[in-house]
């Protein structure tokens, strides 16, 4: 099994080494990685691996069984052999663009669930933005989402990212803020992502160590349909 070097808090690291158990056509697995492999509505990694007389782009990284597998394009020197040491360098700017949008939707959950008492049903990102749906057809204004949630960020609380008992998580997640029933039973303990005083939700992407890391975040656009409201929404520096 591939070991995810990023879990639980090691989410900054953008440049590691590990050693290759499997090659493929078009994919590499390694003993461990600080590749995300996507999920939870945040997309994989991108970056490369390098090894003595050889290089590949990472276009892709996904999980599978328990590994993870690299995918590469543009290989120069042929892919490394079952055991080279191999430099893995994750796009350090497109992971901080990920990660900090990431965080930017926790926190529009948390205000949306506060203020109006709508559940999150859905969240997606990119690197042009991201979006939460909610539950219901209204959530009120997006203006003051907008406002409420930088407001939050300008505390810039502390981002703390932990492994849990689910009995915990259970016991500290309120209604309506994470989906628990959709993660299998046997994922125990759950990697949390806790902000400080404001918001404890299960979560395994990279999020940021303190809200001030986020900039600011501005509401792109809404909109209603088949009972569930998606607000999009952008971070700036």
């Amino acid at each position: 099994m591939t070991e995810l070097r990023y879990l639980p808090d090691d989410d900054d690291v953008t440049e590691f080494e590990a050693t290759v158990v499997e090659t493929a056509d078009d994919y590499v697995i390694l003993d461990g990685t600080h590749f995300y492999p996507g999920g939870g509505g945040q997309p994989a990694d991108r970056g490369t691996l390098s090894w003595p007389g050889g290089e590949a782009a990472v276009v892709d990284a996904r999980k599978n069984h328990g590994d993870v597998r690299h995918y590469v394009e543009d290989v120069t020197g042929g892919l490394p052999e079952t055991g080279t040491t191999v430099t893995g360098r994750i796009d350090a700017e497109r992971r901080d663009r990920l990660t900090r949008l990431h965080t930017a939707q926790h926190v529009v959950s948390r205000v949306v669930l506060d203020e109006y008492g709508a559940a999150t049903v859905g969240n997606g990102l990119s690197v042009d933005g991201g979006w939460v749906e909610f539950e219901g057809d209204d959530v009120g204004d997006v203006a003051e989402i907008e406002h409420l949630t930088n407001a939050a960020i300008d505390h810039d609380l502390a981002v703390q990212k932990a492994e849990r008992p689910r009995a915990a998580v259970e016991d500290a997640v309120p209604e309506g803020r994470a989906q628990l029933d959709l993660i299998p039973d046997h994922v125990d303990p759950m990697r949390v992502v806790e902000i400080e005083g404001f918001d404890v939700c299960p979560c395994g992407g990279t999020h940021v160590d303190a809200l001030g890391e986020i900039g600011t975040v501005r509401i792109t656009g809404s909109s209603t349909a088949d009972g569930a409201v998606r607000i999009e929404f952008d971070v700036v520096a």
